[in-house]
């Protein structure tokens, strides 16, 4: 495959980067969390210092077959404790990685065994959560494929993980405050550099009537990305890795916030000769995240719609006997929170901003210690209500287990484990508490975990 590198700009628009198309290569059975250096920014610039596994960014791509058992062992060569969160798994408690909930963070020149069933195909992640607002900044992440018994009909595919970064262009080093106060409070930390794959200025080869699959990944801290697809045409197929009850056509755009992920089975519509691309809009720009020059047809016609994926097995929540639970999102910069409880002490929004603190759930600010949004049993319905009473958007992610949206017309939607609620917006989710454990619910914008938006749900 011939690479070719592509135009760059830094600023308001953020800079535009071309991936490298992912490949499959050897994993090794240990994950070393360890500092490195790597040509993050163009060529001409300097190399960047990052957090990887293996010393890369992304880490090892994991890929499993569907029920397959999957050993890691964490070694942490970082400066700090870190821990592995394992984004989207349905997953035994003492595997799912939160550091001061569900284990010990591995200390620095210390290790962890992981090993669980990975019981669901589809597109997973695994990240760093332990101060996760800055070691995931920093690149501790990596994508997990889960593999479906049957092939779908598709001629290949592509993992694609989408990121920002914010960086000093003259240093080529990261910016190192990951407390900024205005990060916390507003929208939280996005970059002026956009990458997929942390590779830039890099297109790869397709032909016309090709049949793709593309896995779709948000690492970004905060950003929201804006997709729309140009010389391709497609479907989603499962979002957060789950698949759909039926292909949905992708009409327009596709919004993935921090932490989400989407299937795509697309057709490549574009001429030989030409390219085709999925872009994000980025300041009302189209900034390609990937491109596919187009060389030669792969078929003298397109073939029909895709077939669904097969669905994983879930137990159907009933919403008749679902029990209610609510969650109220407060604070950020023009929210109006005025006081909210901190460690059972109530205090005033100014002394909380001075801790760093800006967001609360149900009037309490986040802390693993608290007492839990709610305590259910084992194979218990649940209807929770997120109401998002803030200006800023926020992707709730539930930890164990997946939960279904519930749509406009009162019924169950596609399951996710990461919701994306925009300013003055509220919504239902519904699921089986199936899963033992104490799990966290958090925003997946970074900043607003650590600063107050965090609760947990306790499965008896």
């Amino acid at each position: 495959m011939r690479l070719t590198r592509r135009g760059m700009l830094f600023g308001g628009a953020a800079l535009a980067a071309l991936p490298a198309i992912s490949a499959s290569a050897a994993v090794p059975a240990l994950l070393t969390a360890r500092v490195a250096r790597m040509q993050l920014l163009p060529e001409g610039y300097g190399e960047t210092e990052i957090w990887g596994y293996e010393g890369t960014m992304p880490g090892p791509e994991i890929r499993v077959a569907q029920g397959a058992r999957v050993r890691r062992r964490l070694e942490n060569a970082l400066p700090r404790p870190t821990s592995i969160h394992w984004h989207g798994v349905r997953i035994d408690n003492a595997m799912d990685g939160v550091a001061g909930l569900t284990q010990d963070a591995v200390a620095p020149g210390a290790g962890f065994d992981y090993a669980f069933v990975a019981p669901d195909a589809g597109t997973y992640w695994y990240h760093a959560h332990n101060r996760s607002v800055e070691e995931v900044a920093r690149g501790l992440y990596g994508a997990l494929i889960v593999e479906e018994p049957d092939r779908p009909d598709v001629d290949r595919e592509e993992v694609l993980i989408l990121d920002d970064w914010r960086i000093d262009p003259e240093t080529a080093q990261l910016d190192a405050d990951f407390d900024a106060p205005h990060d916390r409070s507003h929208a939280g930390r996005t970059g002026n550099f956009i990458a997929t794959n942390a590779t830039y200025g890099l297109t790869g080869q397709a032909r016309r009537n090709e049949r793709l699959r593309l896995r779709l990944i948000n690492a970004a801290n905060a950003r929201l990305f804006d997709l729309r697809l140009a010389g391709l045409d497609g479907w989603v197929v499962a979002l957060d890795g789950m698949p759909l009850s039926a292909p949905a056509r992708l009409e327009e755009r596709l919004v993935l916030g921090p932490a989400q992920r989407a299937d795509l089975v697309v057709d490549v519509t574009a001429a030989v000769g030409e390219r085709a691309a999925v872009d994000a809009v980025v300041d009302r720009q189209r900034l390609p995240q990937v491109v596919f020059d187009i060389g030669g047809e792969a078929s003298a016609s397109r073939r029909p719609p895709p077939a669904p994926l097969p669905p994983n097995g879930h137990a159907m929540v009933d919403l008749t006997r679902a029990r209610p639970l609510s969650l109220v999102m407060e604070g950020g910069a023009m929210g109006g929170l005025r006081a909210a409880t901190l460690g059972g002490r109530q205090m005033g929004f100014r002394e909380l901003a001075g801790a760093g603190h800006f967001w609360a759930f149900n009037g309490a600010v986040g802390r693993a210690e608290d007492p839990p949004l709610a305590e259910l049993a084992r194979g218990e319905h649940v209807r929770l209500t997120i109401v998002n009473d803030t200006a800023f958007p926020h992707a709730m992610h539930l930890h164990g287990m997946h939960f279904h949206e519930i749509g406009e017309d009162g019924r169950p939607g596609p399951l996710r484990d990461t919701t994306l609620l925009f300013g003055n917006q509220s919504r239902d989710i519904a699921f089986v508490a199936d899963n033992p454990g104490n799990w966290l619910l958090h925003c997946h914008m970074l900043s607003h975990a650590a600063s107050g938006m965090a609760t947990r749900i306790v499965v008896s």
